[in-house]
């Protein structure tokens, strides 16, 4: 989180630029993401702010505006809050809120925050269920399975569409072989430097996480090493972040 007023700004911004290719439809839900760079030993003074604002969240059955928190192993925070189309931005998310509590009670939630990161930004996620494989169906947050690997493949320019060819074949490999390895698949949108695809795994621990990728590999056995030996040699540029969703940390309305 960060000062209202930065936050308020940042999404106001994104109104003024061509966002025609984020629209919402049946195939991507969109989210916007709020990070913080948390600084060392910092941490702990960071998720008591959190938690301040999910109670007051709480406390006044905040309606408009919902988030999934996840913390990083490498200090990052990562708030995502769906939205059903990109007029949602021009509204301030927690003018509802403010109006409850009072605006000098209100800003006092966020002084928590002073001198916790080094930097923060806002950007858009946009998770595709076409190429996301959820053969029980669609959800962020399985039960009971908080830890997270996520992995950022960075496309060249002019790469995109076959960057897409790719995940098609991954996830038609894994569904044919019913892979017990269950993802989802974001595409950066406004706000990110580049473009690449993030694909989240969720496990209840980095153990389980573990075993998981072993059965997978038995399970798609030597079509699938085929297959992901494409992935590695096109997406060279790769980066992993693991961490926990934070259930304590998050806000859900419904």
């Amino acid at each position: 989180m960060k000062s209202v007023k930065t936050l308020i700004a940042g999404l106001i911004l994104l109104m003024f630029l061509n966002v025609k290719a984020l629209a919402q439809n049946d195939r991507y839900q969109l989210y916007v993401v709020h990070e913080d760079h948390v600084k060392e030993g910092m941490m702990d003074k960071h998720k008591e702010g959190d938690k301040k604002i999910v109670k007051a969240a709480k406390d006044q059955n905040m309606k408009n505006m919902s988030w999934i928190t996840f913390v990083a192993d490498n200090n990052r925070v990562m708030y995502l809050s769906p939205i059903e189309n990109m007029a949602e931005l021009d509204k301030n998310p927690f003018d509802e809120l403010e109006k409850k509590m009072g605006e000098e009670e209100f800003d006092k939630l966020f002084d928590s925050f002073d001198g916790t990161y080094s930097e923060h930004g806002d950007y858009i996620l946009r998770l595709d269920n076409e190429l996301s494989y959820m053969p029980n169906g669609m959800t962020v947050t399985p039960e009971g399975e908080h830890y997270r690997e996520l992995t950022y493949y960075h496309i060249p320019p002019g790469e995109g569409e076959k960057a897409e060819e790719i995940a098609r074949e991954v996830k038609k490999l894994y569904s044919e072989k019913n892979s017990n390895l269950h993802y989802r698949l974001y595409k950066s949108g406004f706000g990110n430097m580049g473009y690449y695809f993030m694909v989240a795994v969720a496990a209840k621990s980095p153990a389980e996480m573990e075993e998981k990728r072993k059965k997978n590999i038995d399970i798609i056995g030597d079509e699938g090493k085929a297959v992901l030996d494409k992935v590695e040699n096109n997406f060279r540029d790769t980066e992993k972040v693991t961490g926990y969703i934070m259930p304590d940390l998050s806000y859900m309305n419904n």
